[in-house]
């Protein structure tokens, strides 16, 4: 059994275009391979990760603090203390979490570590694939990397050589 007090792992700070939030790796900390979980922290005004699905990892949120609101493929529904969502393996898992409310939104989300995995981004209109290690893990990945969903190509190609 591994254990870790939250306290003694470092928030890692995002700020991006549409996200900015600070995350703690649980499961980093322990050296967990199957299971992530990490503790997430979204200011007011600001949101998480953007709206997103994964084909082969489900994921899962519980509200520790705070209030606001989940995007999902339905819209936007309220998010509160105590309230816990799940997201599956497909295009019914869309998700963000977004804060509306004026104090901060703590979080725990968790997920299978499964690989390979594809994670779609709708409304980027992109995609991430990941091989060798899934998304959030720490291992080296073998292939990764974010492509445009229009940039479908043939199989057979009129340049390939026979």
């Amino acid at each position: 059994m591994e254990k870790v007090n939250e306290s003694d792992v470092d928030w890692k700070e995002y700020d991006r275009e549409e996200a900015t939030f600070r995350r703690k790796e649980l499961s980093n900390a322990v050296d967990a391979d199957d299971l992530g979980c990490s503790l997430y922290e979204l200011p007011p005004g600001e949101r998480s990760w953007p709206y997103h699905y994964h084909t082969a990892n489900e994921e899962a949120i519980y509200v520790l603090a705070g209030d606001g609101r989940l995007k999902t493929e339905d819209g936007l529904e309220s998010l509160e203390a105590g309230d816990y969502a799940t997201f599956p393996a497909d295009e019914s898992g869309g998700h963000r979490v977004v804060n509306d409310g004026s104090e901060p939104l703590r979080y725990l989300a968790m997920s299978t570590m499964n690989e390979p995995d594809v994670t779609v981004y709708p409304e980027m209109e992109k995609v991430g694939v990941f091989v060798g290690s899934p998304p959030g893990g720490r291992d080296e990945r073998s292939l990764e990397g974010y492509y445009r969903l229009a940039d479908e190509v043939e199989y057979w190609g009129a340049d390939e050589r026979r």
